[in-house]
């Protein structure tokens, strides 16, 4: 299993894999034809009113990942759709946040390595 984080303004590279975009928006200023995201799935991101309740707040992380993780549990068959690209291959998960270690992006990986293990 080989899942990687790379920020949506970074530039794609072979090494990447399949290339996800987990925010809810696009991120602002990018092409789809820059981005090379492969697959969008707006229901794996983090509900507006999550986003907006954690705001990147360091002091909310432990909870915005529990909330989130519980959102991500009632949409299985997302989730099992990500399981199989990751299965398939190198998979990078992209976001847009200025924040590169307290987003959506790490909480996701961290959500399914719990799964596969």
């Amino acid at each position: 299993m080989d899942i990687r984080i790379k920020r949506a303004y970074e530039s794609p590279s072979n090494d990447d894999g399949y290339r996800i975009l987990v925010d809810r928006l696009w991120p602002r200023g990018i092409s789809k034809e820059k981005a090379k995201v492969d697959f969008w799935p707006k229901e794996l991101a983090p509900s507006t009113e999550l986003r907006n309740w954690y705001g990147h707040d360091p002091e909310k992380w432990s909870e915005f990942k529990s909330r989130y993780f519980i959102e991500l549990d009632k949409n299985p068959e997302l989730v099992k759709e990500l399981l199989e690209h990751v299965s398939k291959g190198p998979v990078t998960l992209v976001y847009s946040s200025k924040e590169q270690q307290l987003n959506n992006a790490v909480a996701l990986k961290e959500y399914v390595n719990t799964l596969l293990r």
